[in-house]
């Protein structure tokens, strides 16, 4: 079972030794939602440098992080932008066929293949 971005973080803080106090100063961040985001409880997800940061110091990979927390990372924002009209579909499609999700994912985490 995958873990929430709560779950993530408090286990790599502690795993770290940081108290929330400690790390959220290093964040700049009330210790009191850092509390929130490790509980699953913050009204919003931080922003996206909030979590660049909670991945440098718990040693986490920045982009998973970004994504778990429910952000799009800036750099895609543009490239959805472009293709909002098919997002509902892919997403849809994905949902219902999940050997078609299978194959997308598996695609798109497989080194590109060099053409013949």
């Amino acid at each position: 079972m995958s873990q929430s971005f709560g779950q993530l973080i408090r286990k790599a803080r502690k795993d770290k030794g940081f108290s929330q106090r400690e790390l959220a100063k290093l964040l700049k961040l009330d210790f009191t939602y850092l509390s929130k985001l490790e509980n699953n409880r913050a009204d919003y997800a931080p922003k996206e440098g909030v979590i660049r940061l909670l991945a440098q110091y718990l040693e986490l990979d920045a982009e998973e992080l970004v994504f778990l927390a429910g952000r799009i990372p800036e750099r895609d924002e543009e490239f959805l932008k472009q293709n909002y009209k098919a997002m509902p579909a892919l997403f849809r499609r994905m949902q219902e066929n999940p050997e078609f999700a299978r194959k997308i994912f598996q695609e798109a985490t497989n080194p590109e293949k060099q053409e013949e």
